[in-house]
């Protein structure tokens, strides 16, 4: 059983969690719209980013739609440092000729292989990519949060903590996806924000590797142009400069996405939206994902939502108050396609085309059994789709703040880095169990 802390935490959370949902219902009441949204709230703590290395792990964040709040916290690790066949240099960063002019060497480092600017980055002493590297290239994992749709933040503390963890277990670049909340954004916003990241991560390789390419003027059909304003490369309109972290390390042919509770259910849906769009995507590949105790439910009840409907933290009723809130009245059904990913009015591909889906569940959470039979589901199509079930465990118990640093959501993190890796290691390098 949980422990003694854990039951009198989850009793004062359900408290000021319903308050809160009771609050926005009476705000979404007053017909609150705001197409530019949310991505955080104002009462939530939040972790300030951090560009230079700190506890192996650098951070930044990026708004990448100048239309609406949504955002992402890159977290890079420093990993990512280590040369690809290459002697290590006492002079750490430095690669350039040993008799180099040290003016010279100043002006260089300003700009790197990416023709991206640094200088920028190196004012405020974060990590700038040093030039005429070859840098090592890691995958590119694609997290969403939890929080019942309405609250959570890429940026907040406890998202935070668990993506430094999971980028330096899995040895992955981590892109928290920082979607639009409800009720000021309901459903499809937070999953069209989803997928709007993962085009944006392709938009990134492609300019990157144009670049890289003196002679090539376009990408996908679109004429770019150099700017010599701030070193920036963009498009014809203006927008998308190569972000340099991900042009020097990230390599998208080896995606993961990962979704945490009601995450859960964005990651599935962007999987789904990935596998239609096939080639388009290139070179971004969907090679796996990861489904933390998503949020599913439905209109039949399982086993698990009778006996454990008034469980630890998201309970079934205060989870009602959420979907209420994020679908739009007229939709309202729990067999809807985003609350149940096996209603029969399903959208998408076949499942038997979905990537290795990889799904942890907790004792004592009345979503378990709706979660494991999707997983069922995937195997009987020969998905790989196994399931960590973790024995006297809460929803959220390796994502929630008071618990992240428990030997149990350690051990989860590790457990995920252990089958992510077989599907993200490099061929000759794989690792299995």
């Amino acid at each position: 059983m949980p422990s003694v802390a854990v039951k009198l935490y989850s009793v004062f959370f359900k408290l000021l969690l319903k308050h809160r949902l009771q609050n926005l219902i009476s705000i979404s009441a007053d017909g609150l719209s705001d197409s530019f949204g949310v991505s955080t709230r104002s009462d939530e703590s939040v972790a300030a980013a951090n560009p230079s290395f700190t506890d192996g792990v650098a951070t930044k964040d990026i708004h990448i739609d100048p239309m609406t709040s949504l955002t992402v916290r890159i977290f890079l690790p420093e990993s990512a440092l280590s040369p690809t066949n290459q002697p290590r240099s006492d002079r750490r960063h430095s690669h350039g000729p040993l008799n180099q002019n040290p003016a010279e060497e100043r002006n260089e480092s300003r700009r790197n292989s990416y023709g991206c600017n640094t200088e920028n980055l190196e004012s405020y002493g974060g990590y700038a990519p040093p030039p005429r590297r070859n840098s090592r290239k890691l995958p590119v994992m694609l997290q969403f949060h939890g929080g019942g749709w309405v609250s959570g933040s890429s940026d907040s503390a406890a998202n935070d903590f668990f993506c430094r963890r999971i980028a330096k277990v899995c040895d992955v670049i981590v892109l928290a996806v920082g979607y639009r909340l409800a009720p000021e954004n309901r459903y499809p916003a937070a999953f069209e924000d989803g997928v709007k990241v993962l085009n944006w991560l392709g938009k990134q390789a492609n300019l990157a590797e144009c670049c890289k390419s003196l002679g090539n003027r376009r990408v996908n059909g679109v004429e770019l142009k150099k700017m010599n304003v701030q070193g920036q490369i963009v498009d014809a309109f203006g927008a998308s400069m190569v972000e340099p972290w991900l042009a020097a390390h990230g390599d998208p042919s080896r995606c993961v996405l990962l979704g945490v509770s009601c995450g859960g259910n964005i990651a599935d849906y962007v999987a789904r939206k990935a596998v239609e769009a096939g080639k388009l995507l290139d070179p971004v590949k969907v090679v796996a994902q990861v489904l933390m105790y998503p949020f599913f439910i439905g209109n039949n009840p399982t086993q698990s939502e009778i006996k454990l409907a008034n469980s630890y933290f998201y309970d079934k009723p205060i989870s009602v108050l959420a979907w209420k809130l994020f679908l739009p009245e007229k939709e309202f059904d729990f067999d809807h396609p985003a609350a149940n990913p096996l209603a029969h009015d399903r959208i998408g591909p076949p499942l038997k085309l979905m990537p290795p889906t990889l799904t942890v569940v907790a004792e004592h959470d009345w979503m378990r059994d709706r979660a494991i039979a999707y997983a069922e589901e995937l195997r009987k199509v020969n998905v790989d789709s196994p399931v960590l079930e973790y024995k006297d465990a809460v929803h959220d118990f390796a994502t929630l703040d008071m618990l992240l640093k428990t030997p149990q959501a350690q051990a989860c993190a590790e457990d995920i880095a252990i089958w992510v890796k077989k599907y993200i290691s490099i061929r000759g390098h794989e690792f299995s169990y």
